[in-house]
């Protein structure tokens, strides 16, 4: 094994870990401020892949489509927080599981009919379609870094938002004391969309740039859900901190499993035996990772209340 292809993989990992915390980031805002459990996040990661690649394709410009489904996602997120999440609030979680899970299908159904059933292709811009030399031999595609470079610069965004803004300042009086800042005349209902349309806009991000990489069709965000859901509990739920820290973790977790256990096992299998189980447990290492965490920090890596 060569240290670039070592390299490779590291930052194919932290390009993975990079899409999750876009994802995270929202999903962890969402609850930490409004206590909701929304399974339809996902569904906002479509709308942004799909907006992005049918404007894409309408323009020939995959920087329009980029940012029409950053927009797209942002103005679906509040509509939705708008006719449906608002009623939500002082429900049970079971009713806001089952009410977003309806939406994912709602969601669904919308994207088949407006959309067709055929998957959709996003091409890379030319002026990121080449490599970048790695250390040791070969390049790494300048996509991809440029996905680390949005992830990054958005995580720094979003620390500044949180921790140098009134917004901010309101976002962190309504993880404590939501009815505290009520009283004191801040809009909470305004304040909710804005949260939960912030929230929408970055997985509609993470959904465009993921739109070239892979085909953009009905039901891609339920997968990626699920790995955000691991990242928030991992990190703590309502850090933002904590699910940068915990996507890359996973990101790179996931990647390296999933490239050398079925080596490493292969050194002691047949090759069959080795594939079959170094596959197995590279889909179990993020979750035996999340296990081994809670085993010793039971609110996460980094608790908000911490």
């Amino acid at each position: 094994m060569s240290a670039a292809f070592f390299i490779e993989q590291l930052l194919n990992g932290v390009q993975l870990g990079v899409m999750l915390f876009l994802m995270a980031a929202g999903l962890t805002l969402v609850f930490g401020v409004m206590g909701l459990i929304n399974l339809a996040h996902g569904s906002l990661f479509m709308v942004g892949a799909f907006f992005c690649s049918w404007i894409a394709g309408q323009t020939g410009s995959f920087w329009l489509g980029l940012g029409g489904g950053f927009l797209a996602a942002a103005a679906a997120g509040a509509l939705v927080e708008v006719l449906v999440i608002r009623r939500l609030y002082d429900r049970d979680h079971l009713d806001q599981v089952l009410a977003t899970f309806a939406l994912i299908l709602i969601f669904s159904e919308l994207a088949r009919w407006v959309f067709g059933d055929r998957p959709l292709y996003l091409d890379i811009p030319p002026v990121l379609s080449g490599a970048v030399p790695l250390p040791g031999g070969g390049g790494y595609p300048a996509y991809r870094l440029a996905i680390i470079g949005v992830g990054l610069v958005t995580a720094v965004g979003l620390y500044l938002l949180i921790a140098r803004t009134r917004l901010g300042m309101q976002i962190r009086a309504g993880e404590s004391d939501r009815e505290m800042i009520g009283a004191l005349g801040v809009d909470i209902r305004t304040l909710y969309t804005a949260v939960f349309a912030l929230g929408a806009a970055l997985a509609g991000l993470a959904g465009g740039m993921v739109g070239a990489l892979q085909s953009v069709q009905v039901g891609m965000g339920e997968p990626v859900l699920i790995l955000a859901f691991v990242v928030i509990i991992i990190g703590g739920i309502g850090s933002v901190k904590g699910a940068l820290v915990s996507a890359v973790l996973v990101g790179v977790t996931d990647t390296l499993g999933r490239v050398f256990l079925p080596q490493l096992f292969g050194l002691i299998l047949p090759p069959s035996e080795a594939t079959s189980v170094g596959a197995s447990l590279s889909a179990m290492s993020i979750y035996l990772l999340m296990a081994g965490v809670l085993a010793f920090k039971p609110k996460g890596l980094f608790p908000v209340d911490a």
